[in-house]
């Protein structure tokens, strides 16, 4: 395995007490200092993944490592080197700021605490808020402050579970400002995310549905790789063309915008023939776009359904 491969893993396979599969023979390999996203629908597979990769939870086949530690056999020792955020805020309400990463300094038996603490609310702009309590924090400081948690050990990695929902646009912006000033001091971050302009800020991306990996890679790769071919056009009668379009042969994907639609397809010549009637009647109205991300993820969907059906 080369030295920069911070997460090396194969044939990760989970169920919950004899229900289906939640992940299902899934592989991945992280580098060092990447970003790393992890997409997908709620159920997928996401935060179930992230925790055999921290040590949490024992995969029920499959092997690799984390942090050159072997995910079966070494969990407690992941455990020590990685930062992670879960879902929802999980530090105590009841305490101020500082009291919070006190404890944490505690937990992780930190020499000198104090100036771990002190550090890391510089560090993440903390130090105006370190006396207010918890629970009075809005989300984007709460989020601050879970990653100053995360952060205090200096871990190697940081798994992040979806770190920046419900927060307003730009505690999200400015914690993505973190994320790349962190993983450009050599931090390797896998983060799982709902937002598809935050998908576009990751070095690589991996798309999950039911359990499954369907694609992975950076961002403009996994589009190319679709195949998926998108126009935009701008109707007088919006609703009926997209009644028309739904469902014609050819035509994959009809995305309302606006007072616009962005017709895809997988297949070039089949979606070409499909909106060539439309287009003669009105030319003016259509052209060529670049599909976008959630485009292509929807599709990966769609033939990931097809597949099952055939």
């Amino acid at each position: 395995m080369p030295d920069d491969v911070v997460i090396e893993v194969e044939g990760l396979t989970k169920s919950f007490r004899g229900g289906p599969q939640v992940v299902k023979d899934l592989a991945i390999s992280v580098r060092r200092g990447r970003i790393y996203g992890f997409l997908g629908p709620n159920g997928s597979g996401k935060t179930t993944t992230i925790r055999m990769l921290c040590g949490l939870l024992r995969p029920d086949s499959g092997r690799g490592t984390c942090l050159g530690f072997d995910i079966l056999r070494e969990s407690e020792e992941i455990k020590r080197h990685v930062g992670y955020m879960t879902q929802r805020f999980s530090l105590y309400g009841d305490l101020t700021v500082s009291e919070n990463l006190a404890f944490v300094a505690r937990v992780y038996d930190i020499e000198g605490s104090e100036k771990a603490v002190a550090r890391i609310l510089e560090k993440l702009g903390l130090q105006p808020i370190q006396d207010h309590l918890a629970a009075t924090l809005s989300g984007g400081w709460k989020q601050r402050l879970a990653l100053a948690a995360c952060m205090l050990h200096k871990p190697e990695l940081l798994l992040l579970d979806e770190p920046t929902a419900g927060v307003d646009p730009k505690a999200r912006r400015d914690f993505w400002a973190e994320i790349h000033e962190l993983a450009d001091a050599g931090i390797t971050i896998l983060v799982s995310t709902h937002y598809m302009d935050e998908a576009e800020r990751c070095h690589e991306l991996a798309y999950m549905f039911n359990g499954r990996l369907l694609s992975q890679g950076p961002a403009d790769v996994i589009m190319k790789r679709s195949g998926l071919t998108s126009w935009i056009v701008t109707p007088a009668d919006l609703p009926a063309l997209e009644d028309e379009l739904a469902g014609k042969d050819g035509v994959d994907i009809v995305t309302p915008l606006g007072d616009s639609l962005r017709v895809s397809g997988r297949d070039n010549a089949r979606l070409d023939a499909a909106i060539a009637p439309f287009r003669r009647r009105s030319p003016e109205h259509w052209r060529r776009t670049t599909p976008t991300l959630e485009d292509v993820f929807i599709e990966l969907m769609n033939q990931d359904a097809d597949e099952r059906t055939d």
